[in-house]
């Protein structure tokens, strides 16, 4: 006496992408940023603007390398660096002191600003100070009010669904769900790792398994979540409410992995309103289980991330159970047993029909992910990405409230059908 949904998704042509991406020489997304920059200024002690001088960061973890050349006015730029950290800046000239800046950290679609002023090698006085200077926040590359939540966030905060949803709800014009700033959430643009993951038709909430109640990665698989409204910035568009982008994970020099798995049933839920217990005692069993690994495949070269996740969940079909008694007690519907028994026995023997339960029964919540990730490190100029991301989700579902039935009460069950 219910119905269901069933929902699956399937990449496809994910081998033209990867040969897509194998031969880009740069990296391009859609419609989502993905990456972040940084910037400074390089001179002397004197104030004088060191040109030529050589800029090298290094991702500590992966040997990611970027590198560039101080311009005329003393400025640097390194545009499409890997989100995360730390990064280690280096800083050489001819005549010059080599420095380094430390544990810089880089943010989805920031650009942090590191300041070096480098002092002559033949100089050995204790009067002069070296100064390198981080500004993550104030700086003019900054394209409107946006709300990062970095990686040691996304491992400290609690979550309550794991959900990127529970990270989304720090932004302050978030209202706790999907909407931001009074916009509805349809008007929203969500993207993964550069990809569209957004509500196409409407009918998911708010991405893909929507419908099904399933996230559309593995939350174990989330590095960093930028929430941004209104930014001006031509990399992003395609949305009136807010541009949310995450990043998933990646391998680095090291193994790491992690085995999860979350459980509850229904003594750890309440079954009373007001001090009165409901009839219909409902059961309820929820699982949720995975795994993540990452590593090098070639130190400094290649790596890999794999996190997948299965999720079982049975909910009550029915608060309600038909009336044993004639008077409806509280949880109890006022049509009767033996009414339901009735319908139930002629719809099998007049036509055939087997009707199932009409109290007691379960929904089933069923939903697989898996997501498989490798980044390629060709050279100082060239990077590759190749995600390929896996969801079936299965979700039983009741008749819809708003259909009415004789007298209006619904297809039920409820306290009157």
């Amino acid at each position: 006496m219910y119905g269901h949904r069933h929902i699956t998704y399937f990449p496809s042509t994910f081998l033209f992408v990867f040969l897509l991406l194998f031969f880009m020489s740069t990296t391009s997304y859609a419609q989502g940023v993905t990456t972040g920059s940084m910037s400074g200024t390089v001179t002397d002690d004197k104030d004088e603007p060191l040109v030529g001088a050589n800029v090298v960061v290094v991702h500590d973890l992966s040997g990611t390398r970027y590198g560039a050349a101080v311009r005329e006015g003393g400025m640097f730029d390194i545009l499409n660096m890997k989100i995360g950290g730390p990064y280690t800046v280096t800083v050489s000239f001819v005549g010059y002191r080599e420095q380094a800046e430390r544990n810089v950290y880089i943010s989805i679609g920031q650009t942090v600003r590191v300041d070096f002023i480098l002092v002559e090698e033949a100089l050995t006085t204790d009067a002069i100070q070296v100064i390198a200077q981080t500004d993550e926040v104030l700086n003019a590359a900054r394209t409107g009010a946006a709300t990062y939540v970095r990686p040691e966030q996304v491992d400290q905060l609690p979550s309550i669904k794991r959900s990127i949803r529970d990270l989304t709800r720090l932004d302050p014009r978030s209202d706790g769900n999907y909407s931001f700033g009074g916009r509805n959430w349809l008007y929203n643009n969500i993207s993964v790792d550069g990809s569209y993951f957004n509500n196409s038709f409407g009918l998911d909430d708010p991405a893909p398994g929507g419908q099904a109640n399933a996230e559309p990665i593995p939350f174990d698989a989330v590095e960093q979540v930028q929430i941004s409204v209104v930014p001006y910035d031509v990399r992003e568009g395609g949305f009136t409410g807010a541009g949310i982008n995450t990043v998933t994970k990646s391998g680095d020099n090291m193994f790491r992995g992690s085995l999860y798995s979350y459980y509850r049933n229904e003594s750890l839920l309440g079954n009373k309103v007001s001090g009165q217990k409901v009839v219909a005692d409902p059961k309820l069993d929820f699982m949720q289980s995975g795994f993540r690994v990452g590593g090098p495949i070639i130190k400094n070269k290649l790596f890999f991330f794999i996190n997948g996740e299965v999720e079982r969940r049975e909910d009550p079909g029915t608060n309600y159970v038909a009336s044993q008694s004639g008077s409806a007690a509280f949880g109890e519907s006022r049509v009767s047993v033996e009414t339901m028994n009735r319908i139930r026995t002629r719809m099998r023997d007049v036509y055939g029909y087997e009707t199932g339960l009409y109290d007691g029964y379960i929904h089933k919540t069923e939903n697989d992910k898996l997501l498989i990730k490798l980044d390629w490190n060709i050279s100082e100029d060239h990077k590759a990405s190749f995600r390929y991301n896996y969801l079936k989700a299965f979700r039983d579902l009741p008749p819809h409230p708003f259909v009415l039935s004789f007298g209006g009460t619904g297809r039920g069950p409820n306290e009157n059908s």
